[in-house]
């Protein structure tokens, strides 16, 4: 046996589960197949948008909760700036499906908000070019994370309380066997009591059938501007925003290294059969409905992409996460399918993966994300 748990994939969810599994056992490894945070996995692009309002299931919100306080522990644990917080912006129109949707979330679960009206924002945030019934409901919780930076920061800690970590170390298969799992990468084998998969868009090649079939890699992409009044979108004058409308969406965060700004077509990832293998690159169509967007959106950011790159990312049939045992009497706990939405609670889904996989109770309420509603759906 060569230790307790071992963790397949150290991005996102993979690096918080290690490190919070670090503090509960010494006998716990990290397999990654290239390194932590590399710029070809669902951590790339920098930051992350951190929110505790949100639109979807009200169930998510003790996991923000927990997420949050976590990522100040990290912070300490580490001594990095990780989560900048800055505000955050929803925007949209007046009584329209999205800000209905969202305040009605936002008032079940009782988080901190302020709803702005269209002259509030325009004395606010001059930055957004608003319609006429627009109006705006802001978090002052929500903030930027950086992605790299946290995730290097985990495994770093995870390996200073013992963990052992393998980079350059894909993972081929996993098997149960009467003695435990074993992990194979090429022709080395290692045998854990328990391993979580944590492998974002790559997990489906460790899957089993039932899963494969509600899960699918999509490819996420990403684009950045610069101002043409840099000091006016900084974190402190530029909270995060998202803005939906039935034609047109969009996302950004401010500009954290004084330049460029992300904004970011929502809702547009396609899928891909190969997480390995598709377009970095943004098409024509993808450019151009970029540029209308930003330029009614965000008249101040000059409307030339400046960046620009996309990444894959495992989504489920109904776009909640893959959190939980595969089976009754399962050894593989899967920690994935995260939808493109993932990274701002990492170290909240993380500590679920490592407390359960290491038998320990974490929150209640987690029915939602268990594996095993797709068994017979």
């Amino acid at each position: 046996m060569n230790g307790k748990l071992a963790v397949i994939g150290l991005g996102s969810i993979g690096s918080m589960a290690l490190w919070q599994a670090s503090h509960l056992t010494g006998s716990v490894t990290g397999f990654e197949a290239q390194s932590p945070a590399h710029g070809r996995s669902a951590v790339g692009g920098d930051t992350r948008l951190f929110r505790m309002i949100y639109l979807g299931n009200p169930n998510l919100y003790p996991i923000l909760e927990r997420s949050r306080d976590l990522w100040a522990e990290l912070e300490a644990e580490t001594g990095q700036n990780i989560l900048t917080r800055c505000g955050g912006l929803s925007i949209g129109t007046v009584d329209g499906p999205y800000i209905r949707s969202l305040l009605e979330t936002t008032r079940t679960n009782r988080a901190t908000h302020e709803i702005l009206s269209r002259e509030e924002m325009a004395e606010r945030y001059p930055q957004h070019n608003l319609r006429p019934d627009d109006c705006a409901v802001y978090d002052p919780n929500a903030g930027v994370l950086r992605t790299d930076r946290a995730v290097t920061a985990a495994v770093a800690a995870a390996q200073g309380n013992g963990a052992t970590v393998h980079t350059n170390t894909p993972i081929d298969r996993i098997t149960e066997t009467d003695d435990g799992v074993v992990v194979t990468s090429g022709d080395i084998s290692w045998t854990f009591e328990n391993v979580i998969v944590s492998a974002g868009g790559w997990s489906r090649r460790l899957m089993p059938d039932y899963l494969r079939a509600h899960t699918e890699t999509r490819r996420v992409f990403l684009s950045w501007f610069v101002a043409r009044d840099a000091t006016q979108f900084i974190p402190e004058k530029f909270p995060t925003f998202n803005r939906m409308y039935e034609d047109r969406s969009m996302y950004g965060a401010p500009a954290v290294d004084g330049v460029t700004v992300k904004a970011t077509l929502d809702g547009r990832g396609t899928v891909t059969p190969d997480p390995d293998g598709f377009p970095r690159e943004l098409s024509a169509a993808e450019i151009a409905e970029t540029f209308e967007t930003v330029s009614e959106f965000i008249p101040g950011l000059n409307p030339t992409i400046v960046r620009s790159d996309a990444f894959p990312d495992l989504y489920t049939r109904d776009r909640n996460p893959l959190l939980g045992w595969l089976g009754e009497s399962s050894r593989i706990y899967c920690a994935t399918g995260f939808s493109g939405g993932g990274f701002k609670n990492a170290t909240g889904y993380g500590h679920i993966a490592a407390y359960e996989a290491l038998g320990n109770q974490s929150l209640e309420g987690l029915e939602f994300v268990r594996p095993e509603r797709f068994k017979t759906s």
